[in-house]
């Protein structure tokens, strides 16, 4: 969708640290990215930044763009793009700051603001997971298109967002948040303190009896890999921790809304660690007071990145099945399934294909 559209749109990678400027049109980006201090820390030098930063974008291009579109991390009141609330890396937005009126008064093009989950998978359902699903669905013969699509995003924090038949859900309060969930080992701790890069350092420091290591999530998947000196049990574990209490999370919300699930984010890095016990919770099983053994997902779980995996994903289950009181029959395929995947375009590309397809998507509308 939108890769021959001639249209261009301002995007945004905005970080507590630096704030990168960039254009698409036509699914690709246009323009160098520019990279700016965000200089959060401060109102005035953090909209000067925002405001220097889209002009020089602006300036560049050799038509007029039709909006602005990117993310922003944190809580907001993202369909009216007032930021505001608990910000811990943009200290002076917390008391609210109307983003959005400040750079349409600015540049005279519609602004759109949205959580970067949400854009994560906006982007990977129109321009990366799903699309290639059903490509290679089609390449394979099978019937079955997929339309729901759930993003997770695996790094300083556990994002969640969610496409239903190509329209993204942001809900009533655009407050789509799956990291304050119960942890499934400490059900009174929230679910990012187990599922984040904080989650990974401490779990590894805990069973090496190390605290203080001073590694980073990569550091400690050189130790899993056997690349650098560690206690590699203790990093390989670390990693299976993450995947089984996200596998939980996951396992929850894809019993409700029924899609494929992608994965993206900093810590994907690291699936050969963290998929096995992900897709065991997946796939686990819970019991009923009369000791049946009942699925905890009902759709079949496939690791759509195992070639043996998808072939079985795609392969058609579908019998004819008699028409009562008739000669009739009808295809029946009685397996629900469901997969997962790891992005291949990664998170950062897919939020700004997806802030990209957002503005597009809201201009026709309108």
């Amino acid at each position: 969708m939108y890769q021959n559209d001639q249209r261009a749109v301002i995007t945004l990678d905005a970080g507590g640290t630096n704030f990168m400027f960039s254009a698409i049109k036509a699914n690709e980006f246009i323009v160098d990215p520019i990279t700016l201090p965000s200089r959060a820390e401060n109102l005035d030098t953090c909209l000067g930044a925002l405001e220097t930063g889209f002009r020089q974008i602006f300036d560049s291009l050799k038509e007029p763009p039709v909006a602005i579109s990117f993310a922003f991390p944190g809580p907001a009141d993202y369909p009216n793009g007032i930021i505001g609330g608990y910000l811990p890396n943009f200290p002076s937005f917390r008391d609210g700051v109307a983003l959005k009126a400040f750079l349409e008064d600015k540049f005279g093009v519609p602004v759109y603001i949205n959580n970067d989950a949400d854009l994560y998978a906006y982007g990977e359902a129109l321009a990366g997971a799903l699309p290639e699903i059903n490509d290679r669905l089609a390449m394979a013969g099978s019937p079955k298109r997929y339309r729901n699509l759930l993003g997770y995003t695996l790094g300083t924090g556990f994002g969640f967002g969610f496409v239903s038949n190509g329209k993204l859900h942001i809900g009533d309060n655009s407050c789509v948040e799956t990291f304050c969930l119960r942890n499934k080992k400490y059900p009174d701790i929230m679910l990012e303190e187990g599922v984040a890069i904080r989650a990974v350092k401490r779990v590894y420091g805990e069973l090496s009896g190390n605290k203080d290591h001073g590694f980073e999530p990569k550091d400690i998947c050189e130790i899993a890999e056997g690349l650098r000196p560690g206690d590699q049990q203790a990093a390989i574990a670390s990693f299976a921790e993450l995947g089984e209490i996200a596998g939980d999370a996951i396992a929850t919300a894809v019993s409700l809304i029924d899609g494929i699930v992608v994965i993206g984010g900093g810590l994907s890095g690291a699936k050969k660690f963290i998929m096995p016990s992900l897709l065991r919770e997946m796939r686990s099983k819970l019991m009923t007071f009369g000791g049946e053994r009942v699925a905890r997902v009902q759709s079949k779980v496939y690791n759509l990145d195992d070639d043996k995996e998808f072939a079985e994903f795609a392969k058609s289950h579908a019998t004819e099945l008699k028409v009562y009181g008739s000669y009739k029959t009808v295809p029946y395929d009685p397996e629900k399934r469901i997969g997962v995947i790891i992005s291949r375009i990664g998170a950062s590309k897919a939020i700004s294909l997806g802030a990209y397809a957002y503005a597009l998507a809201q201009i026709d509308a309108e």
